[in-house]
């Protein structure tokens, strides 16, 4: 043990000290270093400032353009139903978080397709062009986000957010302001989304009774009954075209 502590310690030296030579090297090869300076200087150009407030805008838009696809649209729901279905058959990491995410994310925009053609249209490239200003696009892009949070959205959920925030609860889902009505719609979709993982987990659920009990009759309890229903519940759900059946069911939850 003490040898092993010594030998990383030699290593640590030996790396540190060619560290130094090499940075000692550096210094005397590039003997002036430049500058880097950032100034902000008055502009006479109110469309140059203008221009660039946009850039940062759009930057910050692109920025946060992941969170917003989770918040105001279907990838919630989706993605915690195809967790659930993997966390049913048993299976770990198979598939990959990676694999799930990018289906949930095309299926995202095979539904949505509509909508975000409708933000394009009316919103994206009137201000691109110059034919309304950034608050008037604003609006218009979240007409069809709202239309179909609102269709998705419980009441129940609105009302409890109107009244942790203070507000008077409404009975359109039109006057909701955007504050109340996304997290509202997020609740929902959590909801729901373990709504479908509970059917998911039932015919699963009994497989695993089934096997636990065959192989406590055989005396065999010392053998993990997930071991041997894994492939028992792989082959269910491949032979009823499993996965095909679960896009299509996730699909048709929506409004």
């Amino acid at each position: 043990m003490i040898m092993t502590n010594l030998n990383k310690i030699k290593t640590c030296a030996v790396f540190l000290l060619f560290f130094l030579i090499f940075f000692t090297v550096c210094t005397k090869v590039y003997a002036t270093v430049p500058a880097v300076d950032i100034n902000v200087a008055p502009s006479d150009n109110p469309a140059s400032v203008a221009t660039s407030i946009q850039l940062l805008f759009v930057v910050a838009i692109v920025t946060l353009a992941p969170s917003l696809l989770m918040m105001v649209t279907c990838f919630p729901r989706i993605l915690i139903c195809f967790h659930f279905v993997r966390a049913a058959l048993g299976t770990q990491q198979v598939p990959p978080n990676q694999i799930l995410i990018a289906l949930a994310l095309f299926m995202t925009f095979a539904y949505m397709g509509n909508t975000f053609t409708q933000i394009n249209d009316d919103a994206l490239q009137p201000l691109i062009n110059g034919e309304i200003t950034q608050e008037v696009a604003f609006e218009r892009g979240m007409e069809p986000i709202r239309e179909f949070m609102g269709r998705n959205v419980t009441y129940s959920d609105v009302a409890l957010f109107m009244d942790l925030t203070g507000r008077e609860t409404v009975s359109d889902i039109a006057e909701v302001p955007n504050e109340v009505l996304i997290p509202a719609f997020l609740l929902g979709e959590i909801t729901k989304g373990f709504e479908f993982g509970v059917n998911v987990y039932l015919p699963f659920i009994v497989i695993d009774m089934v096997v636990a009990s065959i192989l406590m009759a055989m005396g065999m309890m010392m053998l993990p009954p997930a071991m041997i229903s894994l492939p028992f519940k792989i082959l269910l759900f491949i032979s009823v075209g499993g996965w095909s059946l679960t896009v299509e069911s996730i699909m048709k939850t929506f409004a």
